[in-house]
């Protein structure tokens, strides 16, 4: 009906007496860019006619426009944007002659000249709107990563858009002379195609909003296209970040990456992708990639790539801390160490003899701690000179007695956890997990602290397995012989009198220590009560949390590694 004009004035009207600081903030805003924006109108509407005669296509006329600001503010308020993420912030609109493929002529000059950006094109002339509004658009990213919309469209076309739907027929009675009935006829059955699915939809009583969320998960995209400022498209899965990014360019530019640009704004490597971002990668020389990063990828190619620097960076470490643990073993057999560790065949027979092929493969093992200093040093030696130059000739070494004092120690006693092929490794159970005798368990190599033992339901193992070099099979040593172990458990109870009592007698019953219990009134008014019992292994524990389970009252068990704000 031609309403377009009128609803535009009335809306920015309203936008400004309905709004008015809003209205005044951004219409600053545009103001302050608007010389820069009609500058760079000015010159892509020349580079457009130079190209559109160049290729011999016909047009009538080229516009531009800035958004109007209630049409801009709706936007960045509907979707959480900044200015810079509008894509059509500014738009040039090209109209041809009344041929169609005059249209597709033009768009493909356009995306000659400047990049497109995925899912920005809109085919409204071979489908078009039920409005009967019919047009090309596209978005590109033009000089210095700016974003714009280009319109194209015939002349009968504009005409229909800016005048309404009766303009068409208007239009096509000047120019055909056209019956007036058959453009009433014609008038009818296409109001009607607009009103019926708005009354079907009504009787149906359907949801809007549920047909909305329904419409959007089909046509959701599973990927995002983004940007570089010199235009070139990097395609990369929804929920990518900026490290994705990086490695997408490069792996060196990954590995050597600080920070980055979206849009010409300073963020965080953290920050996720999205359509359309311009994305411009902050390097440094001598950065490094970091194992947190893998907490913020999803592509296979960044956490490779992480994971193998990682590697190559632990596997550097270990050969160090494996040249200067074997050098200090060769001091205490009264040898040099610089000519022990720098004689690179003795170490290469030396690995050999342990199924390694090079030098640097032994002492990585002795920097994991994988292989004794020692043992490699009785390779090196040889069994007669190991024996000649060994200073200790006491049945138990010092290694050894040092070793059951640690284990008496913690509690582990002799032999409760074993390294399988490997024998004299120090074991500690990881206090992140305190595994119990029963449990599956996974040993990790800590550098210089031997075999930290997990259970592998810990959700720490996921993180270990980064390197996997460093992964031992260990298991429970077969012993009679039962080892006490203590273990929090964390209850919560209604809030009533003689939960405590009835929670240690239940404890008690079975025949197990408590070593510590404390206990508050929450302020959901439930009960917290923290037990500290002592149990011999997993089958033992589950008989615990059972028998407190079956006190009246008892909420939930639960079974901690720290302990709890009570």
């Amino acid at each position: 009906l031609g309403m377009g004009k009128i609803r535009s004035e009335l809306e920015d009207l309203s936008f400004k007496n309905l709004h008015p600081q809003e209205y005044k903030n951004l219409s600053k805003e545009i103001e302050k860019r608007r010389p820069q924006l009609e500058a760079y109108l000015k010159k892509i509407t020349a580079t457009i006619k130079e190209k559109l005669d160049e290729n011999e296509v016909p047009f009538v006329e080229i516009q531009s426009r800035l958004k109007r600001l209630y049409s801009l503010w709706k936007k960045l308020k509907k979707r959480g944007l900044k200015i810079d993420d509008v894509y059509d912030l500014i738009a040039v609109r090209i109209i041809t002659t009344d041929q169609k493929r005059n249209c597709y002529l033009a768009l493909s000059v356009i995306h000659d000249i400047w990049t497109p950006v995925p899912e920005r094109f809109k085919d409204w002339i071979g489908n078009p709107r039920d409005n009967l509004y019919q047009s090309l658009h596209t978005s590109v990213i033009g000089e210095g990563g700016q974003a714009f919309e280009v319109q194209i469209r015939t002349q009968e076309m504009h005409y229909v858009a800016e005048e309404g739907v009766a303009a068409h027929w208007r239009y096509k009675d000047n120019k055909l002379g056209e019956e007036h009935d058959q453009s009433v006829d014609v008038l009818r059955k296409t109001v009607e195609k607009l009103l019926l699915p708005l009354v079907e939809t009504t009787e149906a009583n359907e949801d809007s909003e549920d047909f909305i969320e329904s419409l959007k998960l089909d046509l959701y995209p599973k990927d995002v296209y983004t940007f570089t400022p010199m235009g070139k498209i990097v395609e990369l899965p929804r929920g990518a970040t900026v490290i994705d990014f990086a490695y997408a360019i490069h792996s060196e530019v990954g590995d050597s990456c600080t920070g980055a640009k979206i849009n010409g704004r300073i963020v965080p490597l953290r920050t996720k992708i999205q359509n359309g971002n311009v994305v411009e990668i902050l390097t440094t020389k001598n950065s490094k990639p970091s194992r947190d990063w893998l907490n913020h990828v999803v592509t296979s190619r960044a956490r490779s790539r992480i994971r193998q620097w990682i590697a190559k960076q632990q596997r550097l470490d270990s050969i160090e801390m494996g040249r200067k643990l074997l050098g200090k073993e060769a001091k205490k057999f009264g040898l040099s160490s610089k000519k022990i560790v720098g004689d690179v065949d003795e170490l290469t027979r030396a690995a050999n003899e342990y199924g390694l092929a090079r030098g640097e493969d032994l002492l990585a093992s002795i920097g994991y701690g994988k292989t004794l200093p020692r043992n490699a040093l009785g390779k090196i030696l040889g069994p007669e000179r190991f024996d000649k130059l060994d200073p200790e000739k006491k049945e138990d070494s010092r290694l050894e007695t040092g070793m059951k004092a640690v284990k008496k120690f913690i509690g582990l006693g002799e032999d409760a956890i074993v390294v399988k092929g490997v024998d004299n490794l120090l074991t500690t159970r990881a206090r992140c997990c305190n595994p119990l005798r029963g449990e599956e368990i996974i040993g990790y190599i800590s550098l210089g602290k031997g075999i930290v033992v997990h259970n592998k339901r810990c959700t720490n193992v996921k993180h270990l397995m980064v390197n996997k070099d460093r992964i031992v099979d260990v298991e429970w040593a077969k012993n009679d012989q039962k080892q006490i172990q203590s273990v929090r458990l964390f209850v919560t109870t209604e809030d009533r009198t003689g939960m405590l009592a009835g929670i240690t007698n239940a404890i008690s019953e079975i025949k197990t220590n408590i070593r510590d219990a404390r206990a508050r009134v929450s302020n959901r008014d439930e009960g917290l009560i923290e037990v500290t019992v002592e149990v011999f292994d997993k089958k033992h524990l589950d008989k615990v949390i059972s028998s407190v389970k079956n006190v009246s009252g008892i909420i939930n068990v639960e079974r901690v590694n720290s302990p709890k704000q009570l």
